[in-house]
């Protein structure tokens, strides 16, 4: 083991398990259904298309799962624990008394917290046989992670981006393809259901859905493809709240305790990742008082907020399960707008348990006042925050101006999730630069 790597290991900094907020929750999670009979999806039928670990992972009631120290080492190459930052510049430009931090997600490799569980399916892939893996990308940031990841453990990657984001966002299908991952425009006409959807439309610009519905109908034709998915299920969640257990224990080292923490939300992974491990200690009785718990949907796809809690598919074909989740419906073609990885028509089903509690509070931002948020940010701080990451942002700012208004001292802390070096063209078409 390289030294640098043993010191890190060895310094307590990066967590040494997973937290799965499934044994904690107050309502039983409801069981993904089989769409024909009605009866709980068995293990087994889940092992068809995904990692076996992952399935294990997926329905564990273990509170604790322990990261492997060889992909511990992984998390390390990748940057990880990744730092937390006070943002004192927007905090004087506000003239806020707020303490506003955010924590670094953007500085791995691929620029995202997408890594957090790309790296760690592909390690469980190799040690199962596994030779390729196929997924599907709204604005590349998970697709660019799958690709980085199974480049590094020597696998295969096909990838299906919406095809909106593929045309908006052309330089993130040069990464994935720079990484080795073959890439294609959903729908494409590699699958049936692609070919379909294009003789029906021919414009059709895709969706999240759509992309699932072709990545999976890959691995379903090839016993040595399995799939991989970047959000949403409970194993996806697991992987990234390594974010949330350093958040804090950085905060701890600075005496700081938050009484908000804010999250955008497309399927619920980085949002998952960063605040559950603080859900997790409310819901045991941990905490004297709960923060306030924003996840931050768009206006243009708002499932949390405009959706129903129901079962559904969660992808367009009808392939999936079905499962319970705040949803616009399987068959919605959310408007294209910018943040790509947040037009997804569900959300995941344990985050949508929270909200329905109430222990979540959802919110819906339109693209305009994200990217002016951004634009801010990106002003007093240095750093351009991904199309998704600005959704965050924005709400940090509103928290910011209402702490001033009351004349408090909160300490507001975000995830920011992901940079937007790659979204300039975004930046360009909503703000007129």
């Amino acid at each position: 083991m390289d030294e640098a790597i043993r010191i890190c290991l060895d310094t307590g900094e990066l967590p040494e398990k997973w937290y799965n907020i499934l044994p904690d929750l107050r309502e039983e999670f409801p069981p993904y259904l089989n769409p024909k009979t009605g009866e709980p999806v068995k293990p087994e039928d889940l092992e068809a298309v995904f990692i076996k670990e992952c399935v294990r992972q997926e329905a564990s009631m273990e509170r604790f799962i322990d990261i492997p120290n060889e992909l511990r080492e992984y998390y390390i190459m990748m940057g990880r624990p990744s730092p937390l930052q006070r943002a004192i510049k927007l905090e004087r430009y506000l003239r806020t008394p707020a303490k506003i931090y955010y924590k670094r997600e953007d500085l791995s490799p691929t620029g995202s917290h997408k890594l957090n569980t790309a790296i760690a399916q592909a390690y469980y892939a190799v040690k199962e046989g596994v030779e390729r893996l196929t997924t599907e990308t709204g604005a590349g940031q998970w697709g660019s992670a799958l690709a980085c990841s199974t480049a590094l453990v020597g696998l295969k990657a096909l990838i299906f981006m919406v095809r909106i984001s593929y045309m908006q966002k052309p330089y993130r299908k040069h990464v994935m393809k720079l990484y080795g991952a073959e890439v294609h425009p959903s729908p494409s006409e590699i699958t049936s259901f692609g070919r379909k959807l294009l003789a029906e439309d021919p414009n059709n610009t895709g969706s999240l859905g759509i992309a699932i519905s072709e990545a999976l109908e890959a691995a379903l034709h090839d016993d040595k493809t399995k799939y991989s998915l970047g959000s949403v299920l409970n194993h996806v969640l697991l992987h990234q709240t390594i974010v949330g257990q350093e958040v804090d224990l950085q905060l701890k080292k600075i005496d700081e305790e938050p009484d908000v923490l804010i999250g955008c939300v497309g399927g619920g992974s980085n949002f998952a990742g960063f605040s559950y491990p603080t859900i997790g200690k409310y819901l045991r009785g941990k905490l004297e008082e709960k923060p306030e718990i924003i996840a931050v949907e768009p206006k243009a796809c708002p499932s949390m907020t405009e959706g129903e809690y129901r079962y559904d598919f969660g992808d367009a074909a009808q392939t999936t399960p079905l499962i319970k989740m705040y949803t616009l419906g399987y068959g919605f073609i959310p408007p294209p707008i910018h943040a790509g990885g947040l037009r997804y028509h569900g959300c995941a089903p344990t985050l949508s348990l929270l909200v329905k509690e109430g222990i979540v509070k959802p919110m819906a931002v339109d693209q305009e006042e994200a990217f002016r948020g951004a634009q801010l940010f990106a002003r007093t701080e240095g750093v351009i925050p991904a199309p998704e990451t600005s959704h965050a942002v924005a709400v940090a700012i509103r928290e910011a101006l209402k702490a001033k208004e009351m004349g408090e001292e909160k300490v507001v802390v975000f995830n920011y999730s992901g940079h937007g070096l790659l979204d300039l063209e975004g930046y360009k078409q909503v703000l007129g630069l």
